[in-house]
């Protein structure tokens, strides 16, 4: 889609701002509130995204990998998050790792994760993580761009096409650089019923 970014309809994510420095900062003032038992709910909020990509197209899959410096990635089969091109020729991508999820931040009685949580939006992954890397691939094109507690320290940077749509989010929680999450079988069993047209599969990585 091109055209002014004025023209562009926000359905998640408000187009207008790439970065919403307050809203970032009230979530690592308070990260009990928004990341409630810590990285396990960090890792549910952005499976969530890949539940709602599965969803929108009768079904999907996601790969949860545990890496050995305490980072945890989540990547889907989508079709990559909303890339566009802006008035400028500029390519945009949606904001959703440093301004606010609009259905659900201030709402959080508006869905539940598997934890019994609220969900806040990916937002809160990237504010308590030391750093982040967003990777997307869509037809038309691929791209990476890596945060720190939520700021984008490095542009879009294309990447080359490998084949497949998707997208990767890898991060490192506050904290010791150690591993701090892990997960059962039986946990992501329970993902699957939450999300019935996602496929989980848990695996450990380097």
């Amino acid at each position: 889609m091109d055209g002014t970014r004025a023209s562009w309809v926000n359905t998640t994510h408000d187009w207008s701002g790439a970065v919403d420095a307050d809203h970032l900062s009230r979530i690592r003032q308070d990260p009990a509130l928004f990341a409630p038992g810590g990285p396990e709910h960090l890792v549910l909020e952005v499976v969530a995204y890949a539940a709602d990509e599965a969803a929108s197209r009768g079904g999907g899959r996601c790969l949860v990998t545990l890496h050995t410096d305490g980072s945890v990635s989540v990547a889907d089969d989508g079709r990559g998050t909303d890339t566009r091109v802006d008035e400028h020729g500029q390519v945009v991508k949606k904001p959703v790792m440093a301004t606010k999820d609009l259905r659900f931040f201030d709402h959080p009685e508006t869905e539940r994760l598997p934890d019994g949580h609220p969900r806040r939006g990916m937002s809160v992954v990237a504010a308590l993580s030391t750093w982040l890397i967003h990777t997307n691939r869509r037809l038309d094109g691929s791209w990476t761009q890596r945060y720190e507690h939520g700021v984008p320290v490095t542009g879009l940077e294309p990447v080359e096409a490998d084949g497949t749509t998707g997208t990767s989010v890898r991060f490192l929680p506050d904290g010791s650089p150690r591993p701090r999450y892990s997960s059962t079988t039986a946990e992501v069993t329970r993902w699957s019923a939450h999300w019935p047209h996602l496929t989980v599969r848990l695996t450990a990585g380097d």
